[in-house]
């Protein structure tokens, strides 16, 4: 790196989110082109050659950037509605809507959701896409468009459904694939977009929607498509009581059963919710690494549970925190969900023992990097790691009282982003994207946001 232009980052806590929880109480970062290339304690080392930039971030804590696990862009433009259903009637109620989504429409909601998350710390993002209504254009490309755009490390995890209406599935015809299709165009989208190298920007991922909306030839068939293209796989699973009932009648065993009948458990794997899991069901997920996405505000706004995080943790599973959809959790940003997490996890089993203000970070940070199969990269401050990372502000009203920096940031209100780097680059100044211009976003969303609802009113 003696050649790297660096950027000296000096006077804040950090919070390394390492294997050991390594903090500083007042240290320093060096940046050194898309790495890090020292931190500690005190002040960084005289003499370093092409210092670009000195940053004084005294009276901020500095963390790992953000990771999401799951998300579903395209439901930016239907925020608010269906505000008071379960998952099953909010999904018949919004599947007609979604179905008429086109490339314009996708884009509009996915410059929404990222910069959303981008601005409030995200830093590695993920979208599962999966309505791809017939003649809709590019929907793929252009959600993958819109996160190069906008700076952040993403994870296009290309779902897909195949599950209609006539086949007691929940969507709506016209809005499914066939088996074919679905797994054709699923590894044209890896082979055009996946790029498997240690510092890659854009990922794919291999992802049928769910049970319920799939077919069981399509899940095993996606595994074994993922496997040999050497991608990993994403879905949902467990997330209601009324799943569980559906795999029950229709395949004779419960989701965690279903799924690994159909090479659905794995390390290269990770499921979003999980709320519904049974001794037996933790015990699968810890013996194969399968990883888990917890969306706590979206399970609590569609009312499907409180997912059993600390008995997960206690396993061994891999967990990260996921946004979920916009349509259930109209936010859309994921340092909410930082405490979040911690607070509905406490009003479980394990009550105030559930979760430490530490353990909610790393949900947010290292895990949910090890779950998207990135914690060799990112996911916590360490030398030779990619340079993505975030400055906390905590010397405002809302924190400053607070002694402990960790503790103010999960348990305070949300703390301003002063900056936010992404591989080196930043994409984030005093709570301002660098990168795309947020009042266009805003119109262009909004204005995406009526065509659909006038389009979807007239069918």
């Amino acid at each position: 790196m003696a050649a790297a232009q660096r950027t000296v980052i000096e006077n804040c806590s950090i919070a390394t989110v390492d294997a050991d929880d390594t903090e500083y109480a007042s240290g320093y970062l060096v940046l050194a082109g898309n790495r890090i290339e020292a931190l500690g304690a005190g002040t960084a080392p005289e003499g370093l050659e092409n210092v670009v930039r000195r940053i004084d971030a005294t009276g901020h804590l500095a963390t790992p950037g953000l990771v999401n696990t799951h998300h579903h862009f395209y439901q930016w433009i239907t925020r608010g509605l269906a505000t008071d259903h379960n998952l099953f009637d909010w999904l018949v109620a919004l599947y007609p809507v979604w179905a008429r989504i086109d490339e314009p429409m996708a884009y509009a909601a996915a410059q929404g959701s990222l910069a959303m998350m981008a601005r409030g710390g995200v830093t590695t993002a993920m979208d599962h896409h999966y309505v791809y209504p017939r003649d809709a254009g590019d929907l793929s490309g252009a959600i993958i468009r819109a996160a190069r755009e906008t700076g952040v490390r993403f994870t296009l995890a290309r779902g897909s459904m195949d599950r209609g209406e006539k086949d007691g599935g929940l969507p709506p015809d016209f809005a499914v694939e066939t088996l074919e299709d679905a797994l054709a165009a699923t590894e044209a989208t890896v082979r055009e977009h996946h790029d498997a190298s240690p510092d890659a920007m854009t990922q794919v991922a291999v992802a049928p929607c769910s049970p319920f909306s799939v077919s069981t030839e399509l899940m095993r068939e996606a595994a074994e498509s993922a496997r040999r293209l050497g991608v990993r796989l994403h879905t949902h699973g467990s997330e209601t009581v009324e799943e569980e009932k559906f795999c029950h009648e229709l395949f004779g065993m419960g989701p965690t059963d279903y799924f690994e009948s159909t090479g659905w458990l794995g390390e290269d794997v990770w499921m979003a919710h999980c709320v519904h899991m049974n001794d037996s069901d933790i015990a699968a997920f810890a013996r194969t690494k399968t990883g888990v996405a917890h969306c706590p505000s979206s399970n609590a706004r569609l009312a499907a549970g409180i997912a059993r995080v600390p008995d997960m943790l206690a396993a061994g599973v891999p967990v990260g925190l996921g946004v979920d959809g916009t349509a259930s959790n109209e936010s859309g940003e994921l340092h909410t969900e930082l405490r979040n997490a911690l607070l509905i996890n406490r009003l479980g089993a394990h009550k105030e023992a559930a979760l430490t203000a530490r353990q909610a970070l790393r949900l947010g940070t290292h895990g949910g990097a090890r779950v998207l199969g990135r914690a060799a990269e990112t996911g916590s401050l360490e030398a030779g790691k990619l340079a993505d990372l975030v400055l906390w502000r905590m010397d405002t009203l809302a924190h400053s009282s607070i002694a402990d920096p960790v503790t103010a940031l999960v348990f305070g209100a949300a703390a301003p982003v002063t900056a936010s780097f992404v591989n080196g680059r930043q994409i984030v100044q005093d709570g301002r994207l660098l990168t795309v211009d947020e009042d266009a976003i805003a119109r262009t969303t909004r204005d995406q946001a009526r065509r659909l609802a006038r389009i979807a009113a007239q069918r």
